[in-house]
């Protein structure tokens, strides 16, 4: 008779190998809202369920496939259902900092932004979660484009989240993120907050290469020793408060969960989209915003 726990170990090692354990870190790793649930905290049913949604295992396992698959990434399951947490050693400091420019916005009435970055597929993404009008689970197809196809199949897309109105601006890119094009859309961006009355923004957002570059610095530094000099002769501008957030910290971005529910919105079981501007209308639609002009990289 086999001894007891070898039928758990054996399912555990099943459905979870050291790749799959590695991905439910950086599942737990992650807030539970990012997947559309009504609480902050994991539980081992919680964790269950968010696995199967994502793809992550074929089935719904039990809790204790989890807890096991959990162990074996070396952490107790007390430490993981508040796995809040980050890599970056200076996690705590930087989110106390996050955390009082935005209370010193507020008290100013300043505007704060939460810029991302995300890609827009015309493809249908078979590990996209989604439900459809009779609350089945959307079962969506692996397509491919097709080889005298002009149009790219992502397009890169610059979006920041208003928190005074939850209001979305959209820049769609020509090519991918690269610093030059960030300051193209800082420079924009600060013509739409000055559109709204205000005259400093507080800019939450990673430190991905594009963002924490040397020329995007100096820029920076640059666009709002420009807004102070025009500040004291009588003109407008809008100076930008940089809040650069920790390294793998998605939940402390707003933006993101805009992203999850955006894609699932857009998204097309059995067809591509049938252009790239097609692709963008769809978005915007979505979103509220105008198809403004795109974003592209200036040559050398």
């Amino acid at each position: 008779m086999p001894q007891a726990g070898i039928f758990p170990a054996k399912s555990v090692h099943a459905q979870f190998d050291q790749g799959k354990c590695e991905a439910l870190r950086a599942l737990l790793h992650q807030s539970p809202r990012t997947f559309d649930k009504a609480t902050s905290c994991w539980t081992l049913e919680l964790a269950a369920e968010v696995c199967f949604e994502q793809g992550l295992t074929a089935s719904q396992v039990s809790i204790e496939t989890i807890r096991l698959a959990i162990k074996r990434l070396g952490v107790g399951w007390q430490r993981a259902k508040h796995w809040i947490t980050s890599p970056d050693p200076a996690y705590l400091k930087k989110k106390k900092r996050r955390d009082a420019l935005v209370v010193l916005a507020r008290r100013h009435g300043w505007e704060v932004g939460y810029l991302d970055e995300v890609w827009w597929s015309r493809l249908s993404q078979p590990n996209l979660y989604s439900w459809s009008e009779q609350n089945e689970p959307l079962r969506l197809q692996e397509l491919s484009k097709d080889k005298n196809d002009p149009d790219p199949k992502a397009l890169a897309c610059y979006g920041v989240l208003s928190a005074t109105n939850d209001r979305m601006y959209l820049r769609f890119v020509a090519g991918r993120p690269v610093s030059q094009v960030t300051t193209d859309f800082l420079e924009w961006l600060c013509e739409q907050v000055q559109a709204q009355g205000k005259n400093v923004l507080v800019l939450i957002w990673d430190n991905a290469s594009w963002h924490v570059s040397k020329q995007v610095r100096v820029w920076l530094r640059e666009h709002n020793q420009t807004v102070l000099h025009e500040t004291q002769t009588g003109k407008a501008g809008v100076r930008i408060i940089p809040c650069w957030l920790p390294t793998k910290s998605p939940w402390l971005n707003q933006i993101e969960p805009k992203w999850v529910h955006g894609k699932r919105a857009i998204v097309e079981p059995t067809r591509l989209l049938l252009t790239a501007k097609a692709l963008r209308q769809r978005v915007c639609d979505y979103f509220g915003c105008e198809q403004a002009e795109l974003l592209t990289q200036k040559s050398s």
